[in-house]
């Protein structure tokens, strides 16, 4: 059974806020599979589906983000998991990349998301497969990508227009991990690692770690 982890902070408050992404992203894939995370294991709401064919478990840990590592290991110790670059995926924010991008990474270091800090210090590797949802500020015109302010910005709502962007970001979201079980990472790499004025092949994307 593949293991599909949304991080994000466990509240109402925080529901619509960046930092969510990777919870609205889990949200969004159990909505389409018909099912909804109300079952309670590992520290965290989850559900069985199948998805692409693949029976999967998605799960949304109810530790804070700070804490999601103690979720993921103990599920992937549930399942069985020897080698989490296999079976375990993990949605997530990132600051880095601006609203409307994603980028899949099999491996690579925290970069002070402390969700995914925790992640890799519980599994004690950071080869695990990440999707990471860009939810820092749109590119200038010029095309220089600006970085949004920290914790306050995450933490804050989503204005309505954000919101928009993001409805149709969460659908790639699941197309990727589609992609990703059913034709592997270096395809799904190629396809979704691109930016809207890269090459087709895509090439150069995939090597990043």
């Amino acid at each position: 059974m593949k293991l599909i982890v949304g991080l994000g902070n466990p509240g109402i408050e925080y529901q619509f806020t960046p930092h969510n992404a990777g919870f609205l992203a889990v949200d969004r894939i159990a909505d389409d599979c018909g099912v909804v995370l109300s079952n309670r294991r590992g520290r965290a709401l989850t559900a069985k589906a199948r998805l692409a064919g693949y029976e999967v478990l998605l799960a949304k840990p109810e530790t804070y983000m700070n804490l999601s590592g103690l979720s993921v290991a103990a599920l992937v110790q549930e399942l069985e998991i020897a080698i989490p670059s296999e079976d375990l995926i993990v949605l997530y924010d990132e600051l880095a990349f601006p609203l409307g991008r994603l980028r899949i990474s099999a491996n690579g270091r925290a970069n002070g998301h402390n969700g995914v800090k925790s992640i890799s210090g519980a599994l004690g590797t950071e080869e695990w497969l990440r999707v990471r949802i860009g939810v820092g500020k749109p590119a200038l015109v010029d095309g220089r990508e600006i970085k949004a302010g920290g914790r306050d910005y995450l933490l804050s709502q989503f204005r309505k227009q954000e919101l928009a962007v993001l409805d149709e970001v969460l659908d790639r979201v699941e197309d990727a991990v589609e992609t990703v079980l059913t034709e592997g990472v270096s395809a799904a790499m190629n396809r979704f690692n691109r930016r809207p004025d890269d090459p087709e092949d895509g090439s150069d994307q995939s090597k990043e770690k």
